[in-house]
């Protein structure tokens, strides 16, 4: 077990500092930076004024020496400055990064909730009216854009209420942070919780087909115990892994949602951060996300240690 610990957590030290130098080395084949941006949108036509401009930013050193700066700072907790605010880089990012991290739990958090539970009742139900319904609603879940799903939403609201869910920065209560946050959560979690369901589902009818649950029905053990002790716990292994990379991909994959319901959160500040070539904040955004996908996966590989005695690591 410590040797596994060990490798696998140089492995997640050499895929962040690969990641690093993807991000660093992409972000500067685009075409144009934040020098050309400025000098355009000012009307500037004079090259020195953009020199000066690239200088000041630091754009002008050589790529390595801009790498070892960034890489440098991140070990002491320096992110360097906004090239558009000109404000420190975790001063811009730090404050929608909870709004983000509580979009994508409560998503996440919906989705598990409500694939789970309705994956077994269809592969319990197998061939019923229940399982034909709960299979549609699951197809339609893939099938509908989440972006859509908002503007759906959002007309509805309109339609019936007179008004659209407005987020605040600055909610009274714990209860009305949740329901500012709660609807644009269903809508993006609405998907995820239709994959896991389907997942579950097939997991969950391969296991009940297996010669151990006959044998568990053999012995008269009641349906509930076969079902939840016998069965879901060793078809929950592939769900976990689809769990944990939804959890992955909701973290980056905010971007849409949070732009139709107008939500200050990290997913919409990256893109906005791109169109301005803002180094520092899209490095960093960039990092933060390889970072939660890479620990993400970790968690997921230590669920299986819990969920199934059976996989052991050697030493």
């Amino acid at each position: 077990m410590g040797s596994y610990l060990v490798r696998r957590f140089l492995l997640m030290v050499l895929t962040l500092f690969g990641m690093s130098v993807l991000i660093f080395v992409m972000l500067r084949l685009v075409p144009g930076n934040i020098a050309d941006i400025l000098v355009d949108a000012s009307g500037i036509a004079d090259p020195k004024e953009k020199a000066k401009i690239a200088r000041e930013l630091g754009i002008d050193r050589p790529i390595l020496e801009q790498y070892g700066k960034w890489i440098g700072g991140l070990t002491r907790g320096d992110l360097g400055f906004a090239y558009v605010s000109e404000r420190p880089a975790i001063e811009e990012i730090a404050p929608r990064i909870p709004i983000s991290a509580k979009l994508a739990g409560m998503a996440l958090f919906f989705s598990v909730l409500l694939g789970v539970p309705f994956g077994v009742i269809s592969a319990v139900k197998q061939n019923t009216a229940l399982d034909y319904f709960l299979r549609v609603l699951s197809l339609s879940g893939l099938s509908l854009p989440s972006f859509w799903l908002g503007l759906l939403v959002l007309m509805a609201s309109v339609h019936w209420f007179g008004t659209i869910p407005i987020y605040d920065s600055n909610p009274h209560t714990f209860m009305q942070d949740v329901a500012m946050l709660g609807l644009p959560a269903m809508v993006v979690g609405f998907r995820s919780s239709a994959l896991i369901m389907r997942l579950t589902r097939s997991s969950m009818l391969e296991v009940l087909r297996q010669d151990y649950i006959r044998t568990a029905r053999s012995k008269g053990a009641s349906a509930t115990s076969v079902n939840y002790d016998h069965a879901l716990r060793n078809a929950l292994l592939p769900v976990v892994t689809v769990i944990g990379i939804e959890a992955a991909f909701l973290v980056g994959g905010l971007i849409v949602t949070e732009t139709v319901f107008n939500i200050p959160g990290v997913a919409r500040f990256l893109v906005e951060a791109i169109l301005w070539r803002d180094y520092p904040i899209v490095q960093n955004l960039v990092m933060l996300i390889a970072f939660v996908v890479v620990m993400v996966n970790f968690l997921v590989d230590m669920a299986y240690m819990v969920l199934d005695p059976r996989i052991k690591f050697a030493d």
